[in-house]
């Protein structure tokens, strides 16, 4: 069962690693922001306004994935103001807007959540099974890869797909 030390940090890194990451992109120009980097394979090559789009994806898409760990119900996900195909039509202020937004939205799940609720279980298939809380945790570690992948520098989080990492070179 998670602690409320656990839960507190939780928090405490979800802020720390969104604030970090919308500082380091928050001065981009709309063209910095469109920049594609086709030397680098998938994610990595994406511009930042890519990036953000696909944060704003994976930010719906992880948290359906632990309501639907907690409650056991077929919940339909929300689908982000800018998606991946769309990505160039926002600006970079309407995207960091959006990425706040939905971070919000997470933040409110997770004070929603007893401590039990914590321990429940995720299966997505892309990732080993793991307790919402471990999930939850993942968040911060994905701004903090994307963040660097827009800075051009390897980052230190590295997720584990089961079956190797999947191909995300879709692009609008």
């Amino acid at each position: 069962m998670a602690t409320p030390d656990d839960i507190n940090e939780l928090l405490a890194k979800l802020d720390e690693e969104r604030g970090a990451f919308l500082a380091g992109v928050g001065d981009l120009s709309e063209e910095a922001a469109e920049l594609r980097r086709p030397d680098l394979d998938g994610e990595a090559g994406w511009s930042a306004k890519e990036q953000f789009s696909h944060l704003a994806e994976m930010e719906l898409s992880y948290l359906v994935t632990a309501q639907r760990a907690v409650t056991g119900a077929d919940i339909e996900q929300q689908r982000p103001r800018y998606p991946l195909a769309r990505a160039h039509t926002a600006t970079v202020a309407q995207h960091l807007e959006e990425l706040a937004r939905l971070r919000e939205q997470t933040v409110n799940y997770i004070h929603y959540l007893t401590p039990e609720e914590f321990d429940a279980r995720v299966i997505s298939g892309a990732f080993p099974e793991m307790s919402v809380l471990q999930w939850l945790r993942s968040y911060y570690r994905h701004d903090r890869m994307h963040l660097a992948q827009i800075e051009g520098r390897q980052s230190d989080y590295q997720p584990r797909f089961v079956g190797g990492e999947p191909d995300q070179r879709r692009r609008g």
